[in-house]
């Protein structure tokens, strides 16, 4: 399932970054959000934990943790925050 929040890029505020930038990896582009401060880019907390573990795949949810009691999606009654 596609992350609403977060556009499927797994990445918040990713417009402030060059287009060619956009096109990379998730990792790659928080390399580059890093190194190229100021910016308000960062994971989605939708999709991630901030550093680095991801729910699912950056950007899509996995079906298959909906309503696990032990799931990443707990903590909002067992779906993503996006739903």
């Amino acid at each position: 399932m596609t992350c609403t929040r977060c556009g499927a890029t797994g990445i918040l505020n990713i417009e402030q970054c060059p287009d060619k930038i956009q096109e990379l990896t998730a990792e790659e582009i928080l390399k580059w959000a890093a190194a190229n401060q100021p910016n308000d880019v960062t994971v989605c907390d939708c999709c991630g934990d901030g550093a680095e573990f991801w729910h699912y795949h950056p950007g899509h949810h996995d079906t298959n943790d909906f309503h696990d009691p032990r799931g990443p999606y707990a903590d909002n009654g067992g779906v993503p925050e996006c739903i």
